[in-house]
């Protein structure tokens, strides 16, 4: 971080002197600046001129006494308190009392930094984020002694660096690690609990959510002893259980299990340092268990005809299936069919399906009102409302009609599945089959096993969405399953977060944007999803785990109630413009 740190600086023509804890430590440092530099060359980011001229403006040093004449330091030591507090009371006594005091912290107070200093006005926090030079997000950290002006010139400078500053208050973990390790926290709880494998709690994440590593990778390149660090700091200051540390994330350390760095974490490297992921004891063989056999499934029903219905209609049709979609009445069913057919048009005229293939899976597709033509289906995906009486009720009557051995699946993303299995005399027939919307795109689906789930019924739905193209993750019957879970707690931070004035929506948004490289902001999905959506499933979460952090945060249960559901009511978190 250091390194990347002087990097960033001396790429806008700015002279750096660099210090270091002795000889060895300086030429480290400068093997990865000298490296970062040969790679921008390579990709032709940076011409080879530019990269000596880049170097040339580096000083190293071993003495902090070196740092007399800069106009602002930044620390980027490890994190540790009494250290860092060392670094600033040295620089305090060395450089001239109106040189501002930095510090690349990501967790700890910048308060108890400044005090140990005899110029807290002038000592900020100045948290880049890793790496550095590719990274745009800055978060400034004023404490209540910061005096303005220094803030401002700080976010002026920041500006100059090509990077994107926020400027919030001194609390553990700012904004992007305060909600992004709670999220990493409880995915490591869930593999500590075998809810879920590595691969699939990764998976989950990735294509579920569109995020570009899963969290438990994320953690191993992190450094599981800094992650434990940062839980740490935020749980003493907060007393918040989700950001109280996991205990694998200790025993890991203990063990010397400490990610990329030293070449075991949650998964094994190649060797230490390296990004290059190889098979350990725990790597499974395959998604589908060799010694379970799978059930042959060629015809099957769908109960629905709304959206996520239709798109699933759509995915078993092109894999090749036979399917009958039962809709309430014949109008539904001829506008579920017809949407699917503009879909299929749609994906010809952008020349991802070419004629023939739209034909024939409009061909395999068959309309009805009668639930009886389910009886010779193979599994039919009930796919209605997401109302637990409702579902109950279609289970119980595919259960009268359909065959002996006929697997029955629900949809449901936030309903029991074992609600629906005991509704039928087949509970071990019974299977959530979680899509993502819209199916046709998305490729995750969450395969959920009950109690009562026979295991050849589970290898059957994770080779039936191998087949369709889909990622299968198998996880079992929870609130939330895993991305929910996972997501909709992170979320739900950053409502608390907004409600406490720390940071607008604005800057909350850019900090996981920018800074942790997501797709969309907190605040932009919970427009997107609905709010009236996000609280029931916030709801579903807290009535089942009963931890006080998974309590709905009170503005969301605000919002709702005013009637501000996001984008699909023009007004949430933000106005949106009539269509």
């Amino acid at each position: 971080m250091g390194a990347g740190i002087v990097e960033v600086f001396a790429r806008n023509g700015l002279q750096v002197i660099a210090a270091e804890v002795d000889a060895e430590a300086v030429e480290r440092g400068r093997a990865h600046l000298e490296t970062s530099t040969a790679r921008a060359v390579g990709r032709g980011k940076l011409t080879q001129a530019g990269a000596d001229e880049l170097l040339g403006r580096i000083t190293t040093t071993t003495s902090l006494s070196d740092m007399a004449d800069a106009d602002l330091v930044v620390e980027a030591v490890p994190e540790h308190r009494d250290l860092k507090a060392g670094v600033f009371a040295e620089l305090d006594r060395v450089c001239r009392p109106d040189v501002i005091l930095a510090s690349n912290t990501s967790s700890l107070s910048i308060t108890e930094l400044a005090v140990r200093t005899g110029r807290p006005g002038k000592v900020v926090g100045m948290h880049f984020f890793n790496p550095a030079p590719v990274q745009k997000l800055v978060e400034l950290v004023r404490t209540v002694v910061t005096e303005p002006d220094v803030i401002d010139d700080v976010q002026a400078f920041a500006a100059t660096l090509d990077k994107v500053p926020v400027v919030i208050g001194d609390r553990a973990g700012f904004i992007a690690n305060a909600l992004l390790f709670g999220y990493l926290n409880h995915a490591a709880r869930m593999y500590e609990q075998r809810y879920a494998t590595r691969e699939d709690l990764d998976a989950a994440m990735r294509h579920g959510c569109g995020y570009p590593m899963g969290p438990l990778a994320l953690l191993d390149l992190i450094g599981l002893d800094t992650a434990y660090e940062i839980l740490e700091t935020m749980y003493r200051e907060s007393r918040n259980m989700m950001n109280a540390p996991a205990p694998v994330l200790k025993q890991m350390m203990t063990a010397g299990l400490l990610g990329r760095k030293s070449g075991r974490g949650f998964y094994t490297y190649a060797k230490p340092h390296s990004s290059e992921v190889v098979p350990d004891a725990n790597t499974p063989s395959g998604t589908v268990p060799e010694d379970v056999s799978v059930r042959d499934v060629q015809r099957v029903g769908v109960v629905g005809t709304g959206t996520m219905a239709s798109g699933i209609v759509e995915v078993l049709a092109k894999a090749g299936l036979d399917v009958v979609v039962r809709g309430r009445s014949d109008s539904k069913v001829d506008g579920a069919i017809a949407g699917i057919r503009r879909s299929l048009d749609k994906a010809v005229v952008r020349g991802k399906l070419d004629e023939a293939a739209r034909d024939a899976t409009i061909a395999r597709i068959t309309g009805t009102t009668r639930l009886e033509d389910m009886a010779d289906a193979d599994l039919v995906v009930e796919a209605v409302a997401e109302e637990l009486d409702v579902k109950r009720a279609v289970f119980a009557a595919l259960d009268e009609i359909c065959k002996p051995g006929a697997i029955l699946a629900t949809t449901t993303s936030s309903l029991p599945v074992v609600e629906c299995a005991s509704a039928t005399a087949r509970p071990q027939d019974v299977v959530g089959l979680h899509f993502f919307n819209p199916a046709p795109v998305m490729k995750l689906v969450e395969v959920v096993s009950t109690i009562t789930t026979a295991p050849d019924v589970a290898a059957t739905a994770l080779a039936l969405c191998e087949r369709l193209g889909k990622v299968p993750v198998s996880c079992g019957d929870r609130a939330g399953f895993i991305v929910n879970a996972l997501l909709f707690p992170y979320l739900n931070d950053a409502v608390k977060m907004l409600e406490a004035h720390y940071a607008t929506a604005d800057d909350i948004d850019a900090a996981m944007k920018t800074g942790c490289a997501l797709p969309m902001g907190p605040f932009e999905l919970l427009d997107v999803v609905g709010l009236d959506v996000s609280l029931a499933i916030e709801r579903s979460l807290y009535q089942e785990f009963r931890l006080s952090g998974f309590a709905p945060a009170p503005l969301l249960e605000h919002l709702v109630t005013a009637g501000r559901l996001g984008r699909k009511t023009g007004h949430g978190f933000r106005d949106y413009a009539a269509r």
